[in-house]
């Protein structure tokens, strides 16, 4: 074998070194949060099923005969039971066994009243922030700690299991054919390390792609990524055919609890303050239900003197609207629907829907949740190698090498990730700080310690 053959595989093996422990350090900080993503992730799918059998006293009228009410009959039934509230919204459904849910404030809580539409009797009151689902989505986006701080962590473990995956198919990928074994198929006759490493790298390597769809499509919801995501699915000019773009700061997402990712940032037109008494509930579903809105939708209640009637549909994509209504005059100021976004938009939405388990109904639910299975099985099996192949008190990690042209290399491959996902770059700044200024103080320091013991 010629020097330069050797050399060859020497540069490789480095490369290798610094990728396998740039892997291990990201594995060991975020695998953890990743587990816990998965998991609420897993079950927030099935949102529909579980809350369908949790809250079926509520949600399924006890009571069909007969005529429903008007909707104006059943605010006042609410009313009269809960005089301190306030009506926010109330969901307009076409199946006849449903009940009607109100969405209420007293205060600063928010709850849902079910009131069934042929009596007038309350079924239920549920608070939203005690709802399951509510709380397995505070899980999912902010570790259930409320603010910035869990979101920005939330989207950090997204980011860097892009480059957990990178790596990972990186150290695994086979580069001979009988290295296929334990990459694309597991060796089930070996035991001990080489079986857990087996079923770390086959399912990560079949999942993969799956996974980064996965983070790719949460993304949009993020507090750094997501912004600069939602500048390119802009809202067309045209979505305003009814008036002018209004100069309010105010956006849907303000006045609306549940509307479509690409008309948050919506501008809320006003109502003209004119000598016409507000149109009633029962007129403006009328009116909403004559521009072909699919069902369900929600109607949220006009916010002063100068608010609007908002409807919003937002489960299949292709028939995403929301839609701003004058509440004197009954004239639509603002219809914008899926036909109106960009491409970009389009995707996004599409892809919002799959990483909720609604783009394709259940097969979509099986799928994203064999995902997040496959996921926490790759964090679970990942900590039994780590277990198996570290030393008594010690991290374990791939020793540092000594090649600064494989360092290097990698390391501006990494500033790339960071470029592309902001927090990553911070994230990348701080270790470098730590490297190389933290680490050497710590190791000094250690090193003096041991020398004044011996």
């Amino acid at each position: 074998m010629g020097k330069q053959q050797i050399s060859k595989k020497s540069e490789a093996a480095s490369f290798y070194q610094v990728v396998w422990r740039w892997h291990f350090y990201a594995g060991v900080i975020f695998a953890p949060f990743l587990f816990i993503l998965a998991f609420s992730g897993g079950v927030y799918l099935f949102k529909p099923q579980i809350e369908a059998y949790l809250y079926q006293d509520m949600l399924i009228a006890e009571t069909t005969e007969g005529t429903p009410l008007s909707y104006s009959s059943q605010v006042e039934y609410v009313l009269e039971t809960y005089p301190d509230a306030t009506i926010s919204s109330v969901v307009i459904d076409d199946d006849p066994r449903r009940t009607t849910e109100f969405v209420i404030r007293e205060g600063e809580v928010s709850s849902s009243v079910f009131v069934n539409p042929y009596t007038g009797d309350i079924q239920g009151k549920l608070d939203n922030e005690a709802k399951l689902s509510e709380v397995f989505k505070k899980i999912h986006s902010e570790l259930l700690i409320a603010g910035t701080i869990g979101n920005r962590i939330v989207e950090l473990a997204a980011c860097w299991a892009v480059i957990l995956l990178v790596t990972g198919l990186y150290i695994w990928w086979p580069r001979n054919r009988r290295s296929i074994w334990g990459m694309i198929l597991p060796r089930f006759s070996k035991k001990g390390r080489v079986f857990w490493r087996d079923l770390h790298a086959v399912p990560a390597f079949w999942l993969s792609a799956f996974i980064l769809v996965l983070i790719a499509t949460g993304l949009p919801w993020s507090g750094v990524l997501g912004p600069q995501i939602q500048n390119v699915a802009t809202t067309p000019q045209y979505a305003y055919s009814f008036g002018e773009k209004p100069e309010s700061i105010t956006l849907t997402k303000d006045v609306v609890d549940e509307v479509p990712w690409a008309n948050e940032n919506v501008a809320v037109p006003s109502s003209q303050q004119s000598n016409y008494i507000p149109l009633t509930i029962d007129e403006t579903v009328s009116i909403f239900n004559e521009h072909s809105l699919a069902l369900p939708y929600t109607v949220s209640m006009p916010m002063g003197e100068h608010g609007v009637y908002t409807a919003s549909h937002m489960q299949q994509p292709a028939d995403l609207a929301t839609l701003h209504m004058d509440q004197y005059s009954g004239a639509v100021l603002s219809d914008v629907r899926f036909a109106n976004f960009s491409t970009s938009a389009k995707l996004v939405e599409a892809g919002i829907a799959l990483h909720e388990g609604r783009l394709f109904g259940w097969p979509n639910q099986l799928l994203g949740l064999l995902t997040c299975l496959g996921l926490m099985g790759i964090v679970v099996t990942s900590f039994i190698m780590w277990k198996k192949r570290k030393p008594a008190g010690k991290i374990g990690a791939p020793p540092k090498s000594k090649n600064k042209k494989a360092t290097r290399i990698v390391f501006f491959i990494m500033i790339g990730f960071g470029l592309l996902m902001p927090l990553v770059g911070g994230s990348l700044l701080v270790i470098l700080v730590f490297d190389q200024l933290i680490r050497p103080f710590i190791l000094k320091k250690r090193d003096s310690i041991e020398e004044r013991k011996a």
